[in-house]
């Protein structure tokens, strides 16, 4: 057999290069329902409906199957400016948290008399996704496999085991090591109840086919492009293709401009990358273990996530996290040969055993950070428009707790998740350029020297987390 390029000793440049000579600038998930993907028609002239959804992304399609499951005689439509899970709800790594609020340490530090609560709220939340999963038999490929948070240096051992949660078990290195194989495991922890693994894409289109399986009518390539009325008249939604006037909107546009002005500085677009190898043998996977097939993501600010897919490929993302000034958003952006190169050697130095293992896949997207880490709500015209968006990089379960969020709100309705200081609560928004470049830029250069200085914040950092103000990947 032809030796691995880690037995020949070849310099780390020559595996790195050998390990990306093949890979495809091509997002893996939504190629891989490319086939099978449902296409829904571009609307055409006026419409008169009584909800709109504006985004067929996961926060609009749940919004939408709930408006129209609780009044399934209203005419209900989503506007998708181009195609239902295209963008961030398509091409994350698929894990589907049970935290609403981006890790019970941020909710510590924001809502401390509602941490009990937000974290049984998160894992309700979780349930109830498994839950529709299972009696609707979407096929997503949902696994509840839990989360394993491991620590990479020696002061991160030092933060395993604080937690009040009996399920979460704290492993030293021989226990990390034998659940997933890698020297530079230190220890970690294992939460059973925290996560679950999904193909992303086939959760986008799965909730788009029930949702028009109970009358939803979906409608891409349909951008809208202005939004006008007030709390006493229908509101006006202007589109490429016609104009919808309905009694309620709800937007989900996540990183792309609100289409309430309000809200246009609340979030930042923010790019994420991801890499993700050819299939591995068994062999490969019996070196590497990870026989439980967790979630897996390291305890350092700039942090990597991964996870296996069906067919056992590594899925490899995070650690970068990068503003481009102006906040631009541009498909040139998705393809950042530094950052696949930085995270193809930190994946090498993670499964040393892996060397010679080629990248299929490389694709970056774009996440909507707000100050707070996690999503915030806002409304406009009386409460007929219901606004959600901040997601952070932590949706694909959280879109399914605002969408209950929305819906009660947009039905008038009080209820446990509308009281909250979280639902009730609009973070600072991020100041005009060129202000936001260079803050968020010394950041992420602060969260760097962090991570290389035995965790300890600047005071940068500290005068942030002083005033609620975040940027995370």
């Amino acid at each position: 057999m032809e030796p691995t390029i880690f037995e020949t000793h070849r310099p780390a440049e020559e595996i790195i290069d050998h390990s990306l000579a093949d890979t495809k600038l091509s997002c893996f998930w939504i190629e891989d329902v490319a086939e099978s993907a449902a296409r829904y028609p571009a609307l055409t002239g006026d419409q008169t409906v009584d909800d709109a959804v504006v985004g067929a992304g996961f926060a609009g399609l749940w919004t939408a199957i709930k408006l129209k499951t609780e009044h399934p005689e209203r005419r209900v439509v989503v506007l998708e400016a181009k195609r239902v899970g295209w963008a961030a709800s398509g091409r994350n790594g698929g894990f589907c948290e049970a935290s609403i609020t981006h890790g019970e340490p941020n909710a510590e530090s924001r809502w401390p008399d509602e941490t009990g609560t937000l974290a049984r709220l998160g894992y309700e939340n979780l349930d109830a996704i498994e839950a529709f999963v299972r009696e609707h038999d979407l096929d997503v490929e949902f696994e509840r496999t839990g989360e394993l948070s491991v620590a990479n240096e020696p002061y991160q051992v030092e933060w395993l085991g604080d937690g009040d949660d009996p399920t979460v078990e704290t492993l030293d290195a021989e226990g990390v090591r034998g659940r997933i194989n890698s020297p530079t495991f230190l220890g970690g922890e294992f939460a059973p109840r925290e996560s679950a693994n999904v193909h992303p894409a086939k959760l986008a289109l799965e909730l788009g086919r029930h949702a028009t399986e109970i009358g939803v009518e979906i409608f891409e390539d349909s951008r809208v492009t202005n939004l006008s009325g007030d709390a006493r008249e229908p509101i006006l939604l202007e589109t490429t293709g016609g104009r919808v006037v309905a009694e309620r909107v709800a937007l989900c546009t996540n990183v792309f401009p609100s289409l309430l002005k309000r809200y246009r500085f609340h979030t930042v677009p923010v790019y994420d990358y991801v890499l993700v190898t050819e299939p591995l043998t068994d062999e490969q996977m019996a070196s590497i273990g990870w026989a439980g097939r967790e979630g897996l993501a390291d305890l350092a600010n700039q942090f990597h996530y991964s996870r296996l897919t069906r067919d056992n490929r590594i899925l490899w993302g995070g650690y970068d996290a990068v503003y481009h000034a102006g906040g631009r958003i541009k498909r040139a952006y998705e393809d950042r040969t530094e950052s696949f190169r930085k995270l193809a050697s930190h994946f090498f130095t993670t499964f040393p055993q892996l060397t010679g293992v080629k990248f299929s896949h490389r694709w970056g997207g774009v996440i909507d950070t707000s100050t707070r880490f996690c999503a915030f709500f806002g409304e406009a015209h009386g409460g007929r428009v219901q606004y959600v968006s901040g997601f952070t990089g932590l949706g694909v379960g959280a879109t399914h707790f605002a969408a209950d969020v929305m819906v009660d709100r947009l039905e008038g309705r009080i209820t446990e998740r509308t009281e909250l200081q979280m639902v009730r609560d609009v973070p600072l928004p991020f100041p005009p350029e060129p202000l936001a470049s260079i803050g968020i830029n010394l950041t992420r250069w602060s969260l760097d020297q962090a991570d290389h200085n035995q965790g300890k914040r600047n005071p940068l950092l500290k005068t942030l987390d002083a005033l609620g103000l975040g940027f995370d990947s």
